[in-house]
């Protein structure tokens, strides 16, 4: 059998760009649900998380891939609203344990990270253009 060709640089920061963009899906789904009412605590939503693992190509080059979608464990706050259509039978409701002010930062800094394999990627463009040149 043979073996995979070793990553290049594209390949590294391209599925790099992959998992973040699946930690800002995440991010953006616990947003959307931020705030979302459940008439039992089990039922509550509760904020997802991709889970990374090391990806090595054979020849001693890295990169990253998704391994799962963790879901959080937080307890979700318990409201009394009796007038609500989802309040159970005491006339409470779950609310979604998700923290908006440590998602937006979560956001910030996929958003960072995903410019930062951006600007790899263009580096690299630049550098490969450069050397085509040197051979002209």
């Amino acid at each position: 059998m043979m073996a995979a060709p070793p990553l290049s640089v594209f390949d590294i920061a391209g599925r790099a760009m992959a998992a973040q963009l699946v930690r800002l899906n995440t991010t953006a789904s616990n947003l959307a649900n931020a705030g979302s009412v459940a008439g039992t605590a089990e039922g509550a939503y509760q904020p997802r998380k991709p889970v990374f693992a090391t990806a090595f190509d054979g020849a001693a080059r890295a990169t990253v891939d998704v391994a799962d979608i963790a879901t959080g464990t937080a307890k979700p706050e318990r409201r009394h609203d009796p007038g609500h259509p989802l309040a159970n039978a005491d006339g409470d409701v779950f609310v979604a344990a998700v923290d908006v002010n440590q998602e937006l930062i979560e956001m910030m800094e996929t958003s960072r990270q995903y410019q930062n394999n951006v600007e790899v990627m263009a580096t690299a463009k630049t550098l490969l253009l450069d050397t085509l040149k040197l051979g002209r």
